[in-house]
């Protein structure tokens, strides 16, 4: 290969900010006679031209794994991940996000018997992206605590899949929580009072006696012939 072409290899492999060297080592290369003058132009032309072309633009990333932590989408995926959907033995298996996907899918089959939302709808209730939703279910399947049944309808299109729970213990846990075992419900306080009035002990005291004004006790009537006899 011929020192031009050398040169001329040398312009279009060099990135941008390193051609102001080639070109240097061009004229150099001219000034001591080693290139003629159309040689030294054409590689300068050369040189001038990849100078003009804009940069190279970078690739688009692709934006994989979950969607942006907004605060919203983490308060509904911590809500649901703390709703007691699951046993505790089996949420300790999952992540936070993986949590709140099965959390959802239990609401489902506790009120409808299966799953059948779509992996977007879920993803959306549960605060997640699709493809947490995909590996929530893939690792519960695997673990044999549910059964995906994919339901065709054509060659070309699909029903959303039919989600179940197979897993004695977290089907016996459902039942618990439906009968309301292991809550806590909080009975009314007794607050008895008038417009515009406390509730008083002399007033309790009254009621008791019968509604006649008088301490069941008569001391009322004691006090009053003291207070007579003197």
């Amino acid at each position: 290969m011929s020192f031009v072409n050398q040169l001329r290899c040398a312009v279009e492999a060099s990135a941008r900010v390193d051609l102001h060297k080639v070109q240097d080592a061009v004229w150099k290369t001219w000034g001591a006679g080693g290139l003629s003058d159309d040689e030294a132009q054409a590689l300068s032309d050369l040189i001038e031209a990849r100078k003009a072309l804009p940069p190279a633009q970078k690739p688009a990333q692709r934006r994989v794994g979950s969607r942006p932590r907004s605060a919203a989408s983490m308060e509904r995926r911590r809500s649901w991940a703390a709703s007691g959907a699951m046993p505790p033995q089996l949420q300790a298996r999952f992540t936070l996000a993986e949590a709140a996907v099965l959390a959802v899918v239990a609401a489902e089959v506790r009120s409808k018997g299966s799953c059948t939302l779509t992996i977007g709808h879920i993803a959306a209730l549960a605060g997640v992206s699709g493809q947490t939703v995909r590996n929530a279910l893939h690792e519960a399947f695997a673990l044999g605590i549910v059964r995906v049944e994919e339901r065709r309808l054509t060659a070309w299109r699909n029903a959303p899949n039919r989600v179940t729970i197979t897993s004695p213990e977290w089907n016996a846990w459902l039942r618990m929580r439906r009968r309301g075992v292991g809550q806590k419900p909080c009975s009314p306080r007794n607050t008895r009072r008038k417009e515009g009035a406390a509730y008083r002990p002399q007033r309790a005291a009254r009621e008791e006696g019968g509604g006649s004004g008088e301490p069941p006790n008569g001391l009322g009537r004691r006090f009053r012939a003291a207070m007579v006899s003197s």
